[in-house]
């Protein structure tokens, strides 16, 4: 780093991702700044300098040894950092550590046999909630929140008949479950069921997602939020406002010709009866055959992998609904909560692939909602709207939500 680089700094001072500190500070001390900003986006700490931004300069002799002490020590699990020094004026230099976003979510700080988790709240290191240690361990891959226990369920709210149809019809299981018993045994071997530590099996949130019967009456926010405007703002005399509550699976059974019947919709095809009538337009005129045809403001086959990826991979610690917005010059899906891990926007956009809930993608992907390969969105999603009208979709992520946004019409 240069000098002008540091005046900079130091000039903007403390903020999510910069941190000042003297480093006559206790080992502790120091490690907590690092694992909160490890737990956020990552950042810098600055040796040497007052909390109002005064350079007082290094006053050990083997800042560095010590500072690397510390990472050994104090921070789990283990981070590299690159540490160097920038020489302030002639007597005064600087310490920074310069550490990335960590990708081994939640990093602890250990002390006196604790394990303490911080992270970043504005230019404050504070420790993490409950429900901010839960999304770390998520994104972390360490937890999978898909498998965590719907509390108050029981093997009642999932619905029997798509699961037998699951079983036999669709990974045709040789041994499908004959009494209730064998059936909640079978559900927690495939983490549709979950023990709740007080003695009871619950639905888990899996199971209630893809099987459940009215899912949302349990899980609030397994609803699908459709909404329609006019224009190209949200207001409050909305064309459509509803939330679907459905299983992700639709419902089909077999009869005894082998012929396979739908009885009920999943929660896809609720979503496309329910925005089709917005996105779409009959054609004014009349083809040879003496029918309108259909036109499409938006490739259904872009927006139907753009709700499943928003089903798949979302954060289930969040309590909101995903939310489809329908303007008028514009289609936005916003799934809640920030991508997993190290995933990017522009390692999406390449095909790398990071599922967040794999038992529900597995079962999605056995049923044909999603593709094998994992790669929709740039199979799938962004050659459907360049071949429909040239549009690219743009993807804005914060760390509440990722967004996605299909624009009706090419720039003039």
């Amino acid at each position: 780093m240069r000098k002008h680089e540091l005046d900079e700094l130091l000039a903007n001072g403390e903020n999510s991702g910069i941190e000042f500190k003297r480093d006559d500070i206790r080992p502790e001390q120091l490690a907590k700044e690092i694992v909160a900003l490890a737990n956020l986006q990552g950042g810098r700490i600055l040796l040497g300098v007052e909390d109002d931004g005064r350079v007082s300069g290094l006053q050990r002799l083997d800042t560095q040894e010590w500072v690397l002490n510390v990472f050994r020590d104090k921070v789990h699990p283990q981070i590299i950092p690159f540490y160097e020094e920038v020489q302030w004026n002639q007597s005064l230099r600087v310490g920074i550590i310069s550490l990335a976003a960590g990708t081994s979510k939640p990093y602890v700080l250990r002390h006196q046999g604790r394990e303490d988790i911080y992270i970043r709240m504005g230019n404050r290191s504070e420790i993490a909630s409950r429900e901010q240690q839960l999304r770390l361990f998520a994104t972390g891959g360490l937890l999978h929140t898909e498998t965590l226990p719907v509390s108050g369920t029981t093997i009642d709210q999932l619905d029997l008949d798509r699961l037998d149809y699951y079983l036999r019809h669709i990974i045709q299981d040789p041994e499908v479950p004959e009494d209730l018993a064998q059936w909640q045994q079978r559900l927690l071997g495939l983490g549709l069921m979950a023990e709740d530590g007080c003695g009871h099996q619950t639905a888990s949130i899996a199971g209630l997602l893809c099987f459940g019967i009215q899912p949302r009456h349990a899980l609030r926010q397994s609803g699908l939020r459709v909404m329609v405007f006019k224009g190209s703002e949200k207001s409050y005399d909305a064309r459509f406002d509803n939330v679907l509550d459905a299983p992700l699976i639709a419902r089909r059974k077999r009869s005894a010709s082998g012929v396979t019947q739908h009885v009920d919709d999943g929660l896809i095809e609720k979503l496309a009866a329910s925005l089709r009538p917005f996105i779409t337009e009959e054609s004014p005129s009349i083809d040879a055959d003496m029918r309108r045809t259909i036109q499409w403001h938006y490739p259904w086959e872009a927006v139907r992998e753009l709700a499943m990826n928003a089903l798949a991979h979302r954060d289930w610690t969040r309590s909101v609904d995903i939310e489809i917005a329908c303007y008028a010059d514009r289609l936005e899906i916003v799934s809640p909560g920030a991508l997993q891990n190290a995933m990017t926007i522009e390692k999406m956009i390449a095909g790398q692939r990071s599922p967040r809930n794999p038992i529900i993608m597995d079962i999605l992907r056995d049923y044909g909602y999603v593709e094998a390969r994992g790669m929709g969105v740039r199979t799938k999603v962004i050659p459907a709207m360049r071949a429909h009208n040239g549009t690219e979709p743009v993807f804005r992520l914060s760390d509440d939500a990722l967004k996605v946004t299909l624009y009706r019409f090419a720039a003039p």
